[in-house]
């Protein structure tokens, strides 16, 4: 844009919407909730004097401040609204933010809130907590105000907790983890009209807008297990809900449509098509409904417009709206003729995300610091594609990599110095600005965060009303009510009463007592060589790698103080941390193998029969465990536990009696995450592979603290995934592209496999070509041809390093890869190691959930590049699989459902010469358990397998005989019910005979051995066809 243009002063607009006390939002705000924590845990005693402190500090506050405070003690709303958010027509003062006015007074209400503490005022503590708690947890802050939020609750059992509360409880899960608990929640206020204990509703529509809340953040947990269609209905209801509503809510319209964008960005074409097929959905709303991404680029601007007086929520959406715009660039769809126009689209809204900031102004949000630097370097990217490799670019791509560095360090929580990392990062964000030469664009509107040319999108009329709102939730009524009925109804904060509208929805009263096993196996026997067991530790199962289940109690969170270091309560005391210290240990330190009953739960977390034994509440973090960032986060167990135990797909290697299991449990001292770290090791037995090393063991990461381990013992009937005589790291074989069998959807197959015709010697080294295929899509057999060597393997060398890769994502339902251009952090390896593989902490800019963390694998040994990409391959056939699976029990209202999470591939790049690989996974938290191995052992104590079982016949079935997925393992509920996450499974296959693939063999294993002769109760509901008797 020609720099000559006249333009509004936007730095008087920038320094107008400045939150001057963000900058105390670390070390002063953690003071005073440590003190608001301290006042609801001491003996309930009050004085005249106290209760006069609490008026005189709530008479001291603002007229509107007080105002707001009486509202929400009169529950006259379920969520604070911004005064632009539900009015057609806006004023000069509407166009404010609550976080404007909540930072420039969050110490006079913390101090109220304290005070109102003390003096018993229960109803007006929540009240503060209330208004506060959306600023605090962009702050990333919001751990501690939930814990206080959840004591109060726990003391004084009717004073009403508002919806916002319980949904952040589940967002809070959401990015920790531990989606089980999010969806308990989640389906819990969609099935009783958002009732949560004793909140009075002022109106029908305020229990509307809750459970179109409710769906929206529900549909962001399917988004993040990759069930993009399943997402996109979710989250197309909640829009409804808010357009239905008396004075449609801008801000939940704005949100869903930027959510909406992305997922129409990961969909798959078939899917799309689908969505658009489903009788409730009308793409009327996003204009032009022929491409998927330019639906996605229509809905993100409409969010823009929407949220433009908001700076997060217009960075956001306009990054969301640019990638779509950039993807669409280069999709097979896109005349070549309007590749460019596109591209300078993409930079426009790349452009219109990083001038939310001004150069030198203060963000401490994670997911703020995270936008940023993404928008930034895909507008490096568009450049590149606009005018090619450039030294501004160049220039550009490293700063870009240095602001993720310091990100990853901002989120560490050893880093003291947090303000430091913001500053650098925005002053890198504005070195990429300076470097592509962004020009401010034409404003007319000093308030607004968007150019005026935006404003030309006008409301289509939707004919959204309440009873076509009504008939969705209709239609999920099934789905929510069969989790909720999973759960128990009791309120353990105080009185138990029968009436819904009066239970506190946030306890629900749901554990389960954990499954008392015994472990027979030699693995679990003392061995005159361990040494003896710690006074205090739990237990965990000794079986082998492939059955680590791994449960630990968290300790209270470690507080951040006045001084920057971290100042701690936990149950055992105050501790000091210094450096994290990676610990390895040469012998086991004990055997462990008795059992503990469960843990209860209460207070706004709507808890799990889950096998995962959670600590008690009284003993719990504020977060309940839930960690914030990458490096805080806690090893209790995750794909991890028995993924890396495996070769080119998690083959794991059976426990027998030199296998021994032994920990010593730990836990660091973190901001707003669970404390719990601990060091196990397991020594493996051989296999047949020659570059497997039979005495690698596991490896995890400690800080010293003890912390009990329930013990979830599997029998030793099913303890071993067996393994296939071939060498499934041997030579590959050929792979050969059937010209009669073309993808329709490949851009190689429709170049006529130009995108695989490479020489040997550049078969790494990426060209234009190469980049274009990539990002338009290519098929599986396609991409092995371009990228499978016999001869050159990869392994990271390097860690702790920030990276440009590719990050390719595979499609089951269309046979492609897909590729994004991102930047990528390389953490540091987890102390975690199976025979094959080791966990890594992976941080990319692509990443489905800003705010969730994600664990990279690698091999131990250098290993060719098409392993990694059969390894995604086969689990994404495996959900593929699953998610029809689950269409027949929804339709026979059985309360289970089954998940495989979503596997991607990134390839680290040097340049445009690929130097690495490894996949990427969200990370889990839970009790890992698994339900069976590869040929003829399954778990028959734990009631989900059963669901497993029936699967397996299922695929058998749906695959024309051709396949099996076995090897079950994951995170599952006690009760088999509800909820099961999955991870690393196998199949059999007889379309492939490569690899742990038994083929016919393994076919016949699963039939006659784990499934056996007599179909199970499931298979008999589904009315699955008896298998053929072997």
């Amino acid at each position: 844009m020609n720099a000559s243009l006249q333009t509004p002063p936007r730095n008087l607009k920038v320094k107008q919407n400045l939150k001057p006390t963000v900058r105390m939002a670390g070390p002063e705000v953690g003071v005073l909730l440590e003190d608001c924590l301290r006042s609801v845990t001491a003996e309930a005693s009050i004085e005249d004097t106290d209760r006069q402190k609490y008026c005189s500090l709530r008479d001291s506050l603002c007229a509107e401040l007080a105002s707001l405070l009486q509202e929400a003690m009169e529950m006259r709303w379920p969520f604070v609204p911004e005064k632009w958010q539900y009015k057609q027509s806006i004023c000069t003062d509407d166009k404010t933010n609550l976080s404007d006015l909540i930072s420039q007074h969050l110490p006079q209400l913390l101090n109220v809130l304290k005070a109102s503490i003390v003096a018993q005022e229960a109803h007006a503590a929540l009240a503060v907590i209330f208004l506060v708690d959306r600023f605090l947890y962009w702050t990333d802050e919001s751990s501690r105000l939930l814990e206080v939020a959840k004591l109060l609750h726990k003391r004084y059992p009717v004073a009403p907790v508002a919806p916002q509360l319980v949904i952040r409880r589940a967002r809070v899960y959401l990015n920790s983890g531990k989606l089980q608990k999010a969806e308990y929640i989640l389906s819990h206020l969609i099935i009783s009209s958002g009732a949560t204990g004793y909140w009075v509703y002022g109106s029908e529509s305020d229990r509307a807008l809750v459970q179109a809340v409710s769906l929206q953040v529900r549909g962001m947990v399917l988004q993040k297990l990759g069930l993009w269609l399943e997402a996109a209905l979710l989250v197309w209801a909640s829009l409804v809900g808010y357009y239905a509503l008396p004075q449609p809510d801008k801000k939940g319209i704005g949100t869903s449509l930027g959510i909406l964008a992305n997922i129409l960005v990961s969909m798959n074409d078939e899917d799309f098509s689908a969505f658009k097929a489903n009788p409730d959905i009308d793409l009327s709303l996003l204009g032009d409904a022929s491409h998927r991404l330019l639906s996605a680029a229509k809905a993100a601007k409409m969010a823009v417009v929407y949220s433009q007086y908001t700076s997060l929520y217009v960075l956001t959406n306009a990054t969301a709206q640019g990638t779509c715009l950039l993807s669409y660039s280069f999709s097979v769809a896109c005349p070549p003729t309007l590749r460019k126009p596109f591209l300078l689209q993409a930079k426009k809204a790349f452009e219109i995300g990083l001038l939310t900031k001004a150069d030198g102004e203060v963000v401490t949000s994670k997911q703020e610091l995270h936008t940023f630097i993404k928008a930034a370097y895909s507008l490096v990217v568009t450049h590149k594609w606009l005018s090619g490799s450039s030294e501004a670019v160049k220039h550009a791509t490293q700063a870009c990599q240095e602001a993720l560095a310091h990100f990853y360090r901002y989120c560490h929580p050893h880093t003291q110095e947090r303000g430091g990392s913001c500053v650098e990062i925005m002053r890198l964000i504005a070195q990429v600005k300076l470097e592509l030469q962004v020009e401010p664009f034409v404003n007319s509107d000093d308030r607004s965060f968007i150019p005026d040319s935006y404003r030309n999108i006008s409301d289509t009329l939707v004919g959204f009303t309440m009873e076509v709102f009504s008939k969705l939730l209709q239609r999920f009524q099934k789905y929510h009510a069969s989790l909720c009925g999973t759960t128990e109804a009791k309120c353990k904060a105080g009185k138990e009463e029968e009436d819904g509208a009066r239970m506190c929805m946030t306890a629900l009263g749901t554990t389960v007592d954990a499954f008392n096993t015994e472990c027979m196996t030699d693995a679990c026997k003392p061995s005159k060589e361990d040494a003896p067991r710690p006074p205090d530790s739990g237990s965990v199962d000794g079986l082998s790698s492939s059955w680590q289940k791994l449960s630990l109690k968290s300790s209270r969170f470690p507080r951040l103080g006045s001084s920057g270091g971290y100042s701690g309560r936990s149950a055992a005391g105050p501790e000091n941390v210094g450096s994290a210290t990676f610990l390895k240990s040469e012998r086991p330190d004990t055997s462990l193998c008795s059992s503990r009953g469960s843990d209860k739960f209460e207070v706004i977390e709507a808890e799990i029969p889950t096998v995962d034994s959670d600590v008690a509440d009284d003993d719990r973090g504020p977060e309940d465990g839930a960690p914030q960032s990458l490096s805080q986060l806690i090893l209790r167990s995750s794909s991890l536990s028995n993924s890396f135990g495996s070769k080119s797909s998690g083959e794991n290697i059976s426990a027998g009696s030199r296998s021994r299991t032994a920990g010593t449990r730990q836990s660091s001292k973190s901001s707003e995450t669970s404390g719990s770290f601990f060091l196990m090791r397991t020594q493996d037995s051989e296999t047949s592979d020659p570059e497997c090393d039979p005495t690698s063991e596991w490896e995890f990461l400690g800080i010293p603290k003890r912390v009990d381990t329930p013990n979830v013992a599997i029998p030793e009937e099913c303890s071993s995934t067996e393994f296939s005589t071939q060498d499934s790291h041997g030579v590959p074989e050929e792979v050969t592209v059937d010209l009669e069998s073309l993808n329709p959807w490949c851009h190689s197959c429709l170049k006529h496999n130009a995108f695989a015709c490479v020489a040997p010697e550049g078969k790494y080294s990426l060209s234009q070509e190469d980049y274009k295929s990539l990002l338009a899509g290519v098929c599986h057999e396609c991409l092995l041809k371009r990228l499978q060597s016999n001869k050159r393997k990869f392994q990271l060398d390097r860690y702790s390093t920030a990276h440009s890769a590719l990050h390719l994502k595979f499609s089951k339902a269309t046979g492609l890869w897909t590729a994004r251009e991102t930047c990528a952090y390389i953490g540091q390896l987890m102390n975690l190691h199976g025979t094959h593989r080791s966990a890594i902490w992976v941080q990319f800019l692509h990443q489905e959930e800003r705010l969730s963390s994600y664990v990279g694998k690698d091999y131990r040994k250098p290993t060719q590049i098409q392993f990694h990409l059969r390894d995604v391959e086969r689990q994404m056939t495996a959900q593929y699989y699953v998610t029809e699976f689950n269409k027949r029990l929804y339709d026979k209202e059985v309360m289970a459902q089954m998940f495989f999470l979503p596997s991607e591939v990134l390839l680290i790049l040097e340049g445009d010469e690929i130097a690495g690989c490894i996949t990427v996974e969200p990370y889990m938290l839970g009790q890992f358990v698994k339900l069976t191995n590869n040929k003829e052992k399954k778990n028959n104590k734990l009631p989900a397998t059963e669901y497993g079982l029936a699967f397996g016949h299922f695929t058998y079935l749906h695959s024309n005989c051709q396949e099996v997925v076995v090897d079950l393992q994951g995170w599952v509920t006690a009760s088999g019910k509800g909820l099961t996450y999955l991870t690393d499974p196998q199949i059999h296959s007889t379309r492939t005979s490569r690899g742990p693939n038994f083929v016919h063999s393994g076919i016949t294993s699963f039939l006659r051995d784990q499934h056996g002769p007599e179909c199970n109760s499931v298979c008999q509901l589904l009315n699955l066809k008896p298998v053929p008797k072997q």
